[in-house]
C-alpha cells in the first residue's frame, strides 16, 4: 500500500489528450471525423505535461491543421483536420501558341497648344488677376507644361496649359 502511494505521489502529471481532443472539437467547431473537424482522436499514448491553459490556431489558411501549444511547460502538437474544400479560382484558359500579346499602347493626347500659337499666360488668386501674352515654344497637351516666351530680353516661362491659347502659371489655381 505505502508502495502504491509513493509511486501516485512520484507519477509525474500529464495533459488529458481527451480534454484536448474537446478543445480541438470547440475550436473547429466539428466533431472528430466530420469533414472540418480532426480525423482521429489525439493518439492516447502521447504523454504531455500538463497544461493549465492551451492556446490553439489555425496552421495555415488552408485550415488543415490545428496547433496546439502550451507556453509553460513548452511543447506543441499538430492536430489533422479534415479541411473543408475551398472552391477553386477560375484561372484564364491558356492562349494560343500563335496569339501575340503586347502591351497596352499610350495614347497620346492631341496637343492643344502648338510651337508658335500665341498664348494668354494667367496667374491670380481671390481679388486679383493678371494675364501677359506670349509666344509657345513647345506643344502641349491639356495639363502638360509649356514654356511661353513673353519678353525677348527674358527666359520663357513655365506654365500649365489649359485650352486652345490659354495656359495659367504653375500654383495659380483655374478660374481665380
Amino acid at each position: 500500500m505505502i508502495l502504491a502511494l509513493a509511486l501516485s505521489l512520484a507519477a509525474p502529471d500529464f495533459q488529458s489528450v481527451a480534454a484536448l481532443d474537446t478543445i480541438v472539437t470547440q475550436f473547429t467547431g466539428k466533431e472528430i471525423g466530420e469533414q472540418g473537424g480532426a480525423i482521429a482522436p489525439i493518439d492516447r499514448r502521447l504523454k504531455l505535461a500538463s497544461c493549465a491553459a492551451p492556446q490553439l490556431e489555425w496552421r495555415s489558411d488552408t485550415h488543415d491543421a490545428v496547433v496546439v501549444r502550451c507556453m509553460a511547460p513548452a511543447w506543441k502538437i499538430f492536430v489533422p483536420v479534415a479541411a473543408v474544400p475551398r472552391p477553386k479560382v477560375a484561372t484564364p484558359a491558356p492562349m494560343p501558341a500563335n496569339v501575340v500579346v503586347r502591351p497596352p499602347v499610350a495614347v497620346k493626347a492631341e496637343p492643344v497648344i502648338k510651337r508658335g500659337d500665341a498664348v494668354t499666360v494667367e496667374a491670380g488668386a481671390a481679388g486679383f488677376s493678371i494675364s501677359r501674352q506670349g509666344v509657345a515654344m513647345n506643344d502641349a497637351p491639356p495639363g502638360g507644361r509649356i514654356s511661353v516666351k513673353i519678353d525677348d530680353k527674358q527666359p520663357p516661362l513655365q506654365a500649365i496649359a489649359i485650352e486652345p491659347g490659354r495656359a495659367r502659371l504653375p500654383g495659380f489655381a483655374e478660374g481665380s
